[in-house]
């Protein structure tokens, strides 16, 4: 290959390094099928190597494309937010999109005509809805109408006719309760998430199926509701252990949540995991910044972000033409066990031990 230009390298240089055409180098950066394998490498390499950039506002003169994907939000829960602002963000910088980042409040009156401004003024490519946007009527029905391709993040219900990509909200919840029941706890408190997130009702399933799979059953006393911030949690921690029979081990929908459980406990002097244990959901940073760092479930929230960009800007056939791509992605989790949890044998023994009467002095 010759060396690289002296100035900015264009379509032009990559096309004439790679040996192949104009048409054929945009087809590989718009990411479109139909290109061999072999030729697609070849350009990107190419591309690499010149370091080209394309600007944004002249392939939308060309191929009628805004080049921006647009990410809607209304959580309470920022290190959710916060997730799926970094994946989808990085997805689309090496897909040479922009995204763009709007709060909207799911309740607000005019939604439906913040929405539709929104569209009109941006024409993205894209949107990516997260909970509880992803299951609002109105917020879906602008975005039909206007013709706004769609992936919803983490919905209440799978329409085959949208795409959607999540995690199994269900199967996690069960195996984060299994854990406790297999710790040997059997009072086990459940704090609820936000009731207009369908991921709230979801967990609740999964916990009320893992309690009832080991003949458990649900004391509705230590069913709390929250909205899955902080001081819901550290609520709902002060109104479960002021109860005469207090539960040996907490469930919160998310480690937000689990958070305030950690800290309310804390200050009624309770010790961690030795007089409660405590579980959360989603892997938040500040699960590990803690003492004892929480048990909690990894949600794949950065790798559904970035996934729900590749929804977007790939084409929904393959290559061939002859098999069309699933509408819905189920993205794995990971059960993440730490200190915040302990069995209830050891905690039990270890209590004996420490009430034990000291034995009297052996005469000489």
């Amino acid at each position: 290959m010759s060396s690289r230009p002296s100035s900015a390298p264009t379509i032009i240089d990559v096309a004439r390094e790679a040996g192949v055409s104009i048409k054929t180098v945009s087809r590989v950066l718009n990411r479109e099928a139909g290109v061999h394998e072999q030729t697609r490498e070849q350009v990107l390499a190419v591309v690499a190597q010149l370091k080209y950039r394309p600007k944004l506002s002249a392939r939308s003169l060309a191929g009628a494309r805004s080049y921006l994907i647009g990410l809607l939000y209304y959580d309470p829960s920022a290190s959710f937010v916060g997730g799926v602002q970094k994946g989808a963000a990085v997805r689309c910088r090496e897909a040479g999109y922009h995204l763009v980042v709007e709060s909207i409040e799911d309740d607000a009156p005019d939604i439906e005509a913040q929405v539709d401004r929104m569209v009109a003024a941006l024409r993205p490519d894209g949107m990516i809805l997260t909970p509880p946007l992803c299951d609002n009527a109105q917020v879906l029905k602008v975005l039909a109408d206007s013709g706004t391709p769609t992936v919803l993040i983490s919905p209440g219900e799978h329409d085959p006719a949208l795409l959607t990509v999540r995690m199994d909200d269900v199967q996690a919840a069960a195996e984060v309760t299994e854990l406790l029941i297999e710790l040997g706890h059997e009072r086990i408190a459940f704090i609820r998430g936000a009731p207009d997130q369908a991921a709230s009702e979801l967990r609740y399933q999964g916990f009320k199926r893992a309690m009832k799979a080991h003949g458990l059953v649900v004391d509705e006393s230590l069913v709390y509701q929250g909205d899955f911030t902080f001081p819901s949690g550290v609520a709902g921690a002060n109104h479960l252990l002021a109860q005469r029979q207090r539960p040996t081990a907490v469930f919160a929908s998310n480690d937000d949540m689990a958070l305030g459980v950690l800290s309310a406990a804390q200050r009624l002097g309770l010790q961690v995991p030795a007089e409660l244990s405590i579980a959360g959901f989603d892997d938040s940073p500040a699960a590990t910044l803690v003492w004892p760092p929480l048990t909690t479930v990894r949600q794949p929230i950065e790798d559904m972000a970035r996934m729900a960009v590749d929804m977007l800007v790939t084409p929904a056939a393959t290559a061939d033409g002859d098999e069309t791509l699933p509408t819905e992605r189920v993205l794995p989790h990971q059960l993440v066990p730490r200190d915040s949890t302990m069995a209830l044998a050891s905690r039990k023994r270890r209590a004996a031990v420490s009430t034990a009467p000291a034995k009297p002095a052996r005469k000489a």
